[in-house]
């Protein structure tokens, strides 16, 4: 506890906090009941910032849900009263470092779409579930119970448009009946992408335990001087671009450090039982007609995900062999452009690299095939590759088509390197699992955690139909590399 007492210094920044609204409801099946909601706006004076304009990386997204994902951790030592104080007092700290983060969207009278930095304030939620536990949402071998994980979050499948009226952010408090928490946070994804996402929870977590903030860069140097605009007719916003409501079963693969090296084992060749392959490969590599082969190292990740492309590629049985299967990677460009934009860039700076095979390709080839496809799309999408996608964007402006129309699309988000566990730690004990709402989700839909242990394990959080995910539960082939954390066991 002692790295959470400083923090408990600075709970005069109530003045920046409007008073707790109790509220009266019947708790909803989850069992998941919201005690109270509290506005909250940035400690301080008003923000300088003013008005931020979207991107061309940035508007797109305004048809996505609001991005959903939060974290368990243990029981905290301190009255629950005490700590609801403190999360309130920081999260207002928080927040006069990241204003962007307590405004609203504007749409001008030139249909730019802007974030007012205006304090208008967030909403924290505090709820509890007594009659849950852990146990009851870190299950084994199981498909995540999404009933119950779906009542962890506010702003359930807002849409990012609706940012013109509604908070840009909302966060939840949930107290289990063990005694375990869950701190879930709901951001705009018009607004931020992951990688901002973790920065300001990250900032969050370090207040609350006494650590110096690393500042967000509000420069809008990610293609800032676009007059490109999307509109809307009569200012009516759009839907998201899939079926939310079409049904999927959603499960949490660990794939542990050793069987990750063994893929990239694979994925290169290493083994001297492939010498021959090996040889095969390498004429195929330094061939100018082969320019998709890769001619540098395949990375752990991109091993992972070749291989997550192929079996869920062989467990959709309705595909025909000359069906196209594609492969989707976002991409951060904040270190891929030339020259490249701090790290710490406010907004979405990301993009959706696609590779592509058919589906008998896929059969007939190996790791080492699907894996150099991928390790050269990703290699080949620099400076060039990002200044074209943005350029055909501005040409003809739309939302980010999210989704999977033809039914043979896997789509990877989120990231492996993302600081999930790694600086967040609120003052009484690492986070023990990550977890994500139901926003922007839909059958080939991904999402990359790093593994709690820090020993280059990953956790894939999967959503596929249910007859493709009872397909991929039996294939041999892939769950020989799936195991259970072993914090789980």
């Amino acid at each position: 506890m002692a790295q959470m007492l400083p923090a408990m210094t600075m709970l005069d920044a109530a003045s920046a906090i409007m008073p707790k609204q109790p509220i009266c409801v019947e708790a909803p099946a989850s069992g998941i009941t919201v005690l109270s909601r509290q506005p909250v706006r940035p400690d301080g004076p008003p923000s300088a910032i003013g008005d931020l304009t979207l991107s061309v990386s940035d508007l797109p997204m305004l048809s996505c849900h609001y991005i959903q994902k939060g974290l368990f951790f243990p029981a905290p030592d301190v009255p629950m009263a005490s700590l609801v104080s403190l999360l309130v007092s920081t999260l207002s700290r928080a927040l006069a470092i990241f204003p962007a983060l307590a405004g609203r969207l504007v749409t001008l009278p030139d249909d730019r779409v802007v974030i007012r930095c205006n304090d208008a304030g967030v909403e924290f939620h505090h709820a509890v579930a007594p009659a849950l536990s852990l146990d009851d949402f870190l299950v084994p071998n199981a498909d995540v119970p999404t009933k119950l994980t779906k009542d962890l979050f506010p702003m359930d499948r807002t849409v990012s448009y609706d940012g013109h009226r509604r908070p840009l952010t909302s966060f939840q408090l949930t107290v289990l009946g063990d005694g375990a928490v869950f701190i879930g946070v709901v951001a705009n994804h018009a607004v931020v992408d992951g990688t901002s996402f973790w920065h300001f929870y990250n900032t969050w977590a370090g207040l609350c335990r006494g650590a110096s903030p690393k500042l967000p860069d509000f420069r809008r140097n990610f293609f800032g001087e676009s007059t490109a605009v999307l509109r809307f007719a009569g200012g009516v916003g759009p839907a998201v671009t899939f079926d939310p409501d079409a049904p999927v079963r959603e499960r949490i693969f660990h794939f542990s450090g050793d069987a990750i090296r063994e893929l990239k084992a694979m994925a290169n060749r290493r083994s001297s039982s492939a010498g021959q392959d090996a040889e095969v490969y390498g004429k195929m590599a330094h061939d100018p007609k082969n320019p998709q082969l890769v001619r540098g190292e395949i990375s752990s990740f991109q091993s992972l995900c070749a291989q997550i492309w192929i079996s869920t590629t062989r467990a959709r049985k309705r595909l025909a062999a000359d069906a196209t299967t594609t492969l989707r990677l976002a991409v951060n460009c904040r270190h891929r452009l030339s020259p490249a934009i701090s790290s710490a860039y406010f907004g979405n700076a990301i993009q959706s690299a696609p590779t592509t095979a058919t589906v008998a390709e896929l059969a007939s080839n190996d790791l080492r095939w699907a894996a150099s496809k991928l390790n050269a799309s990703l290699a080949a999408y620099g400076d060039d590759a990002i200044r074209g996608v943005a350029a055909a964007w501005q040409a003809a402006p739309r939302c980010f088509p999210l989704g999977n129309p033809d039914g043979a699309v896997v789509t990877m988000g989120s990231s492996n390197r993302f600081p999930m566990y790694e600086g967040n730690d609120f003052g009484w004990g690492r986070p023990l699992a990550v977890r994500s709402g139901r926003a922007n989700k839909f059958d080939g839909k991904m999402s990359a955690f790093p593994g709690r242990a820090g020993d280059g394990s990953v956790d894939i959080e999967v959503c596929l139909a249910p007859d493709t995910m009872a397909a991929l539960l039996r294939d041999e082939e892939f769950m020989q590399y799936v195991s259970c954390p072993s914090h789980l066991l």
